[in-house]
């Protein structure tokens, strides 16, 4: 079982690292790193290529956190493990081993994980993510917001290790927004 538990780890962690937003933009010639925040998300890839380049990787990037809680949650019993399985997903798509331990925010990938595991919870942070969007026009603005919802929603709802696990995804995702949160204060923050 440990080796399985290693295994489902490690393939979780090299299947998040895959850089899919970057990918796509290869694909087309363009250097996402060089375009508006230099991100390789969903968002970044929006700017470059427009919403269906950019919703072929966000979706990319959801599977890459659902995939593997879903096979974890079919071949193991501790709900602890299924968290630390999408976790190493979230870890890798924010710390790719093929981008020098560079990445994305973990928004997308997060939300997979979340998707798999609290479904009804993910559908109100989702919502809450687009109305400030909408409202705001700034993804990051959403993002950090949805953050903030995920852990109170999870501490009303869900059992004691899913509140902890989602404080630590919370803040992982506010971590990997620190040069959005610098130009939203600095009124520089790029709007969608």
């Amino acid at each position: 079982m440990i080796l399985i538990v290693i295994g489902l780890l490690i393939g979780s962690y090299l299947l998040g690292s895959i850089p899919n937003g970057y990918l796509i933009c290869r694909l087309k010639k363009v250097d996402i790193r060089k375009i508006g925040s230099g991100n390789i998300g969903a968002t970044n890839v929006y700017r470059a290529l427009g919403f269906k380049w950019a919703a072929a990787a966000g979706l990319l990037d959801v599977l890459k956190g659902a995939i593997p809680t879903l096979v974890a949650v079919q071949i193991l019993e501790s709900e602890i493990l299924f968290l630390v399985v999408g976790m190493a997903a979230v870890a890798g798509h924010n710390w790719s081993v093929f981008m020098g331990f560079q990445g994305g925010r973990g928004v997308a990938t997060t939300g997979g994980v979340v998707l798999v595991l609290m479904p009804w919870i993910s559908l109100f942070v989702l919502l809450v993510w687009a109305v400030i969007v909408k409202l705001t026009r700034f993804v990051s603005l959403g993002s950090i917001t949805a953050a903030v919802v995920f852990p109170i929603l999870a501490g009303i709802f869900e059992p004691l290790p899913y509140f902890v696990f989602t404080i630590i995804f919370a803040a992982a995702i506010i971590f990997q927004h620190r040069p959005n949160i610098k130009r939203l204060l600095a009124g520089e923050e790029n709007k969608v």
